[in-house]
């Protein structure tokens, strides 16, 4: 949407960190856990929300590509090494965990930490759909509103 002008680039990184702090106050106790995405918010967006709040952080990811399709700047891999220091950067304790929350085996954490980085994935970027429009977008103040009664 983007692309075709019909929408901002996204959030503000202010807003992204708050929509984080927001979600931990209010969902708790129901939702415990609240994951940040190094793959939209770079290492050090991750590394300021684990400290407005969020207590997860999204995988490490191989050949990420929806995201950086969509636009997002922040890579394709990231390793569990990179993980750890994010984490330890905000003052936590990093630890591996399975999809429910579960401490992983020590065979699946030590084969994670010696795999071997990727090689960089080529995309090609979609001319057909970059942006055309050169202003910001603005609401349309000329719709009627017709009361009700």
């Amino acid at each position: 949407m983007y692309l075709k002008g019909k929408a901002r680039r996204g959030p503000t990184f202010r807003e992204a960190i708050l929509v984080h702090a927001v979600a931990r106050l209010a969902l708790h106790p129901h939702i415990t856990n609240i994951q940040a995405s190094w793959v939209k918010m770079g290492h050090e967006g991750v590394t300021a929300a684990l400290n407005a709040g969020c207590n997860d952080l999204g995988g490490t990811l191989m050949n990420e590509s929806i995201s950086r399709a969509a636009g997002t700047q922040h890579g394709q891999e990231t390793s569990p090494d990179e993980m750890r220091g994010m984490i330890e950067s905000a003052g936590r304790k990093a630890r591996q965990r399975t999809t429910l929350y579960d401490d992983a085996r020590e065979g699946d954490v030590e084969r994670g930490s010696s795999a071997d980085v990727l090689t960089e994935i080529i995309n090609t970027p979609a001319k057909k759909y970059e942006r055309q429009r050169s202003h910001e977008l603005v609401r349309n103040d000329s719709v009627r509103v017709i009361p009700l009664d």
